[in-house]
């Protein structure tokens, strides 16, 4: 089992950078694969990035290719989203998520763990 706290979020205005951090406790953090969702006010959660065990392969959501960067330090049991070029709808809450099985997906019935998320606002 795996615990997931996500930090970070906060009120920044369009064009503007946030990253967000997912501090993982419990079981080896490297045995999971990760992913980034997020949830919009009165809409279903989306999946935002991806990446597998190593680190070795990310996938991303086409609304933020380009945009945003997934990434992990197995060694600080950490996940990362660097979210640059903001825009209003990139506003919800931000959820890490956690998967004993490699590789990456974009369906959350395949992810197992889930953090309490953050909130992130982006103003224009």
């Amino acid at each position: 089992q795996v615990q997931l706290v996500e930090s970070g979020g906060g009120l920044v205005q369009a064009g503007g950078s946030l990253r967000l951090s997912c501090a993982a406790s419990g079981r080896t953090f490297s045995t999971y694969a990760m992913g980034w969702f997020r949830q919009a006010l009165g809409k279903e959660r989306e999946f935002v990035a991806a990446i597998t065990r190593s680190g070795g392969t990310t996938s991303y959501a086409d609304s933020v290719k380009g945009r945003f960067a997934i990434s992990r330090e197995n060694a600080k049991n950490t996940l990362y989203l660097q979210m640059n070029s903001l825009k209003p709808e990139d506003t919800g809450v931000y959820y890490c998520t956690a998967r004993p099985r490699n590789g990456v997906s974009m369906y959350s019935a395949a992810y197992e763990y889930w953090g309490q998320g953050t909130q992130v606002t982006v103003s224009s």
